[in-house]
Formats: structure tokens, sequence, C-alpha cells
């Protein structure tokens, strides 16, 4: 036998996206079911971004989400580019009066899945075989739960699943367009203190470095490396032996070692799909979209496509508002660009292409903008603007 139910939204993910969301709408009185295919310990523990924006942090705290994250995370007020054996600080607070904070994506995942399960509210996992059905009209959502069939009748469905979710799927009418870099970022986390309360982002001839922390006592940091290549074949000793070499050591700076506690190798894509909105069904975050990391704008991007998708929602289910939900793709799209072409800028800034006369011409070109970019404040403020979130897409 089917076990039925019905709610307002049902929500299909449970990574920043679709808790956020969640939120969102319960505080708008709105009912919601969160779907996870995953158990709640593999949601919690997986690391992926930790660069929270400011509009990001401002939205958690109205929320009331963010008790530990102030407690906690890692105010960053600046950044610094380095490149020609030099740092050079870009000023956030000076330039935006604003910053950003380090935190990690599985400790704001923690946050938000504590306060829903603690508010009583219905948060599944283990979820397998999700499927839509009437999209159009009357919405229904089918999926299980260690093999027990469920179905869910809903007003509108929430594809908050990551780019490898089912929600994509339904949407008719797809088109997409994407970027595959010739390189990844092999990232480690050390048990080694940070000897800096700020960002490194290093352009180097030997390839791209990331110096960058998620705690007092943890390190975290970036190498380019070709894109397939094998994280196992990087030993301890080679990895900081590579980052001695691509940081920038000889102004004085320092970086602590120790044993590297997880080593893997990130791919680097953009990807746009649109529409985000099909019937009933309507996309946010990685299901839509991807960014290179370079940017920081991932985790950030999917909050701010739920933070449309819940006003929308809201005006949809309170009031029959259809053309609300037309509104949609648009006011999400023209930020997805305005981040894919900050990513896209920062990632040619900073990396290398290739070998020959063209990566030559390429890495002096990066090298003028790099200059540029830290003796211009209009420069600056831009970098800044965009970097923090407070620019207007």
């Amino acid at each position: 036998m089917i076990a039925a139910g019905t709610t307002d939204v049902a929500i299909v993910g449970a990574g920043p996206a679709g808790l956020v969301l969640s939120h969102l709408l319960s505080r708008a009185g709105i009912d919601t079911v969160v779907l996870e295919r995953h158990d709640r310990a593999y949601i919690e523990q997986r690391v992926r971004a930790g660069v929270l924006e400011h509009p990001s942090v401002a939205l958690l705290r109205e929320l009331g989400l963010a008790t530990r994250l102030d407690a906690e995370g890692l105010v960053h007020t600046g950044v610094q580019l380095a490149f020609e054996g030099r740092r050079h600080r870009i000023d956030f607070e000076q330039l935006t009066g604003g910053a950003i904070t380090v935190y990690g994506q599985q400790e704001i995942v923690k946050d938000l899945v504590a306060a829903r399960l603690d508010a009583g509210l219905p948060l599944v996992f283990d979820v397998e075989d999700v499927a839509f059905d009437d999209i159009d009209g009357s919405p229904r959502v089918t999926y299980a739960v260690h093999g027990e069939p469920h179905e869910l009748r809903v007003r509108l469905v929430a594809g908050c699943d990551g780019f490898h979710g089912p929600s994509r799927g339904y949407v008719r009418g797809l088109g997409a367009v994407e970027r595959d870099y010739p390189f990844g970022w092999l990232g480690i986390l050390a048990a080694a203190a940070p000897t800096q309360d700020e960002l490194i982002y290093a352009n180097h001839e030997r390839g791209f470095a990331l110096y960058s922390m998620r705690s007092p006592t943890i390190t975290r940091m970036y190498l380019q490396v070709p894109a397939d290549e094998d994280a196992d074949a990087w030993s301890d000793d080679r990895i900081w032996s590579e980052f001695e070499r691509r940081l920038p050591t000889a102004d004085g700076f320092t970086f602590n070692t120790g044993p590297i506690l997880e080593r893997g190798v990130t791919a680097m894509r953009s990807f746009v799909a649109t529409p985000m909105r099909s019937g009933r069904l309507l996309l946010a975050g990685d299901a839509a979209h991807i960014v290179p990391p370079t940017g920081a704008k991932g985790m950030n991007l999917a909050i701010a496509d739920v933070q449309v998708l819940a006003e929308v929602a809201e005006r949809f289910v309170r009031d029959g508002d259809e053309d609300a939900l037309d509104t949609y793709t648009e006011r999400c799209v023209r930020r997805v660009w305005r981040a894919q072409h900050f990513s896209w800028w920062m990632t040619t800034m900073l990396h290398r292409f290739g070998d020959g006369d063209e990566d030559a011409y390429q890495r002096e070109l990066q090298l003028a903008q790099l200059r540029h970019l830290t003796s211009s404040t209009a420069a600056a403020t831009d970098f800044a603007e965009n970097y923090v979130g407070v620019v207007t897409p």
C-alpha cells in the first residue's frame, strides 16, 4: 500500500538551497516536506563550499539560524591576491562596508537540519526513486523509503536536488550551456592551524594555489592540477612542497603543515540550464547552474535562488498568482550570469591554461589585470562588490 499525504510545497534535496527554502516558507506559514536521498550523517559530514557572502549571512541571521555561525564563523574583511612573489590586500570593509564569513557548508547544513527537526517539521532521509507527475496541474510526487512507496499531493515542487538529481529532467524545453576547464583543484583539509585570517589567491607560473581555512585548527588549501589527476598520486610531502613553491613565502608569509585529513580533485566547470521553471516545478541551486569555485559563488547563488523561489511560492500558494511563477527564471538568471562572469573572470585571471606562446601571452594579460586590480580603487571596488555579494545583478 502507498503511504499518501499532502503539503503545499515538496522540496527535493536537503542541501543549503532546500533547507533555507524550507525555513523561508515555514516563516511564511506554508507547509513543506523535504526529501533527501542521503542519510543525515552523510549530508552533515560532506565537505563543500565554505564562503558565505554578506547577504547570505544577513538572511541566516534574519531567520534566527546564525547562532553558531556567529560564534564559530571566521569573518574576513578582505582577501589577498598573490603574484610576482608578493601579496596584495583588497579591503572589503573599506570598499563596500561588507565582509565574508568562512563557515563550512556542512556546518550550515547541521544548523538548518537541527532547526527544522527541532520545530517538528518533516525532513525525510534515505529517499529513493523520486518521480513527478502532472507538474502542470496538481503535482504528485512519488518516492520510496527503505522500499516502502510514498506519494505526496502538492501545490508546487522545488527541485533543490543538485546537478545529478532527477528534477532537471522534468523541465520541458530545457536548454543548457556549459564549459569544462582543462584543469581541476586538488583540495586538502589539514590538521594545521591557519597562520593568516584571510584567503590568499595565488597566480604562479606552476599553477594556481589557494590558501584558506575552515576553523582555528583546520587549514583548507587547493592546488591547480590536471583535470584527470589522481589525488592518491600526491603524497603529503609532495603537497606541502608544491604549496611552498606556489605561495609567496619570500614576503614573510609562512604556513603550518600537519596531517592531511582529506584530499580530492574537484572538476572545474560552468553550467547554466534554462528555464528554471516548468509548470509547478521550480529549480534552484546546482540543479540549474554550476560555477567554478574560484569566485566562491555556488552556495551563495543557491541561497539567492531560494529567496526568489520563496517569494513567488508564497504569492502562488496564498493568492493563486500564476504570474509570479512566470517571473522566476528571469529574476534568477540575471544573478546567475553575473556570478558566472565573475567566476570565469577570476578563473581565467589566476590559472595556467597550457604551455607555449598562447599561454605566455595569456600570462602577461593575467599579470596586467592583477596589477590593475591591486592599484586601482575603482577596479578593487568592483572586485570587492562582486566577491562580498553586494553588487546588483
